[in-house]
């Protein structure tokens, strides 16, 4: 078996509020037999530029919130039925477009953060590629999902080939055009599979995956111009609903068997987010409706089965800024532990 290295990778530039950067290190802090890293991010996030002219940012987010609303019904209307792939291309264009026209009104939601997150996750990236090399295992425990980017990309140059679960109520596959917000932890299975080609993997000289060996399980909170972006990769999304109605077994066995198809292996991103809010309160960005408790863990269960073709993982997005009695904390602790018993 390998050695499990831990790699604490503390940040949160990648998201509009603070926290996440705090929780790597409570997880991991009694954890035993293991070899740690830390890797920081900085302390403050980008200023808005004085330079810049001023918005009105509850007008700002007023009104995204109703374009929000609105893109939604026209994608339950008319996204969700049998389209052909010319109809496809030409609603994912307007949805660029429109959302392009969004972020021209509010010049603060221009690329939060992306030289800091380039500079941290090339010093990630390093670590996690190090780790490899020593033959370890690399745990990579977050922080905010950006650091998926570099601990994922690590891995697949030091295996050639590998494809990836994304364990997470949300896809994480914008596109800088098609990002609102401008929070780019939004972005990094995009960034991985190389769809989003332009920004936030300037440190990486190796090999991308595939997005026909990239499966999204738990995903109910995703944009509706992103189901575009997954659709035209050709990228497998399993709900929560999915994992609901199916047994988690027949979930797990369906997703790696797209990950390792042609592949060495696969890498796991497992982001906290996806279980219910009510159930773990502590992460930065909540999507109601998520998996219990009991299915929490018969998913971890069910995950390490296959250590055999895990080749690297993540655990990430606690914020203990939002838990409430620890109830995220034991939980993600749980989760790590099992992990670390496993994987190595």
């Amino acid at each position: 078996m390998k050695k499990i290295s831990i790699i604490n990778a503390c940040t949160d530039l990648g998201v509009n509020v603070n926290g996440a950067k705090l929780g790597a290190k409570i997880l991991t802090e009694s954890l035993n037999n293991c070899n740690k890293y830390t890797v920081i991010g900085e302390n403050n996030k980008e200023a808005i530029d004085p330079k810049l002219p001023n918005t009105d940012m509850k007008t700002i987010d007023d009104f995204v919130k109703e374009f929000d609303s609105l893109l939604l019904k026209m994608h339950e209307l008319h996204f969700e039925n049998d389209m052909n792939n010319d109809e496809i291309k030409a609603y994912n264009e307007k949805m660029q477009k429109l959302v392009l026209a969004i972020k021209s009104l509010d010049s603060r939601c221009e690329k939060r953060n992306m030289e800091s997150i380039d500079e941290f996750n090339s010093k990630l990236y390093n670590t996690v590629s190090t780790v490899l090399e020593q033959n370890e295992f690399p745990l990579t425990v977050g922080g905010d999902h950006i650091v998926a980017i570099a601990s994922s990309l690590a891995s697949i140059k030091a295996n050639k080939n590998l494809g990836i679960i994304w364990f997470d109520s949300h896809a994480d596959f914008n596109t800088y055009p098609t990002s609102v917000t401008g929070n780019l932890h939004g972005l990094p299975l995009a960034v991985a599979t190389h769809y989003e080609k332009s920004i936030l993997s300037p440190f990486h000289d190796g090999p991308f995956y595939n997005p026909k060996n990239a499966v999204i399980v738990g995903g109910r909170d995703i944009d509706p111009w992103e189901w575009g972006n997954i659709i035209d990769a050709g990228v497998t999304v399993f709900s929560t609903k999915d994992i609901q109605n199916l047994r988690v077994e027949t979930v797990l066995k369906k997703a790696f068997e797209i990950a390792s198809n042609g592949t060495n292996g696969v890498h796991i991103s497992f982001d906290l987010d996806l279980i219910d809010p009510k159930v773990a309160p502590g992460v930065s960005v909540p999507a109601e409706n998520g998996i219990d408790l009991n299915t929490t863990y018969e998913l971890v269960d069910e995950i390490v089965k296959y250590a055999n073709v895990i080749k690297s993982a993540d655990l990430v997005e606690f914020n203990p800024v939002f838990d409430k009695n620890n109830q995220t904390e034991n939980i993600a602790k749980n989760i790590l532990n099992k992990l670390v018993q496993f994987l190595g």
